[in-house]
């Protein structure tokens, strides 16, 4: 739904008057001084819906509660190489800003393997990019750009994408659970690149899965998408894996440019800020090894098409075996 009517958000700022004091606390976490569109955003996942959008918002103030979500900037992942592994195979970081203000956050999709630790540890890091968005990142563009940035912007690649993909579906699952659940509306439009053929295979199949108020958010680029997304962003914050290659020029860039990399300074500004914020809340403990167990979403609609895609890739696996054969 396009508009929120003033009336619902009104019958829902009535009911969130009720909620205990400890959610109220959280609360401000999420909507950092902007109630009315943090339950705009909740309304509209909820298609308009009070009674659903309020369950919603309550459901996910006490998972922040029962898992120590507002301190989660507070755990860093030691030591260093064990968070290093984690960016090198959870690949994910900023890369700029469009012009809009919109943060533009690049995502490896194809080339995550996830495959240097737990799952916990993934979800702990996957939630601390979260919160260091919308509680550090976010506020700070409000400021720059004079206006209320509350979206960003994600560009997917696809480089990669192998139906070895099947055994990474259930943990991508788990985080997009996570992401619909708890952090609803955060992101304005989903931009895939460098699709190859079984992820074309694939998305007939799971898009007519996805909600409506979904699938308008993805938009499908040809190739690595340079020429449509130099519409909205300069070059500069362009991810590197859209960045058109001049004949002879390296594959790589260093890792500066890449921001999937612990190198990379966005990387860098979470890592230091979360160990500042230990040293805050805990000046004189060492920080303790270990990750952070967070309880696990049950998305019945997630699991849906996590199964779906399960099952399309089953059927290209005996294709992808002869092909690199």
């Amino acid at each position: 739904m396009a508009v929120v009517p003033q009336e619902s958000i009104n019958q829902f700022e009535a009911l969130m008057e009720e909620v205990d004091e400890s959610l109220k606390r959280t609360f401000q976490n999420v909507h950092q001084g902007y109630p009315h569109e943090t339950l705009t955003r909740f309304l509209k996942a909820r298609e308009g819906n009070v009674t659903k959008a309020h369950k919603m918002l309550v459901d996910c103030l006490n998972w922040r509660v029962q898992n120590d979500i507002d301190d989660m900037l507070a755990k860093p992942i030691v030591p260093e190489e064990l968070y290093r592994a984690i960016r090198d195979s959870q690949l994910i970081g900023l890369s700029g800003y469009s012009h809009e203000g919109l943060p533009v956050f690049a995502v490896g999709v194809g080339l995550s393997t996830f495959d240097k630790a737990s799952v916990h540890y993934y979800v702990q890091s996957h939630i601390q990019i979260n919160e260091y968005r919308d509680r550090v990142i976010l506020p700070a563009a409000t400021k720059k750009y004079g206006k209320h940035v509350s979206k960003c912007i994600k560009v997917l690649d696809m480089t990669g994408l192998k139906f070895s993909a099947l055994n990474q579906i259930k943990l991508m699952t788990i985080i997009s659970s996570i992401d619909d659940l708890n952090y609803p509306e955060k992101t304005q439009t989903y931009y895939i690149v460098n699709a190859p053929y079984v992820f074309s295979a694939c998305w007939k199949v799971v898009k007519p899965l996805l909600q409506e108020r979904t699938r308008r958010k993805i938009d499908v680029l040809s190739g690595c998408g340079q020429d449509d997304l130099l519409k909205i962003m300069d070059y500069s914050s362009l991810p590197h894996f859209c960045r058109k290659r001049s004949t002879g020029s390296s594959n790589y860039l260093d890792s500066v440019e890449n921001c999937f990399s612990l190198d990379h300074p966005f990387h860098q500004q979470l890592y230091n800020y979360t160990q500042q914020q230990f040293l805050i809340s805990k000046p004189a403990a060492p920080v303790k090894q270990g990750s952070v167990h967070v309880s696990l979403p049950e998305d019945a609609d997630e699991e849906d098409i996590a199964k779906t895609l399960e099952s399309e890739l089953e059927k290209f696996k005996d294709l992808d075996i002869v092909q690199n054969h």
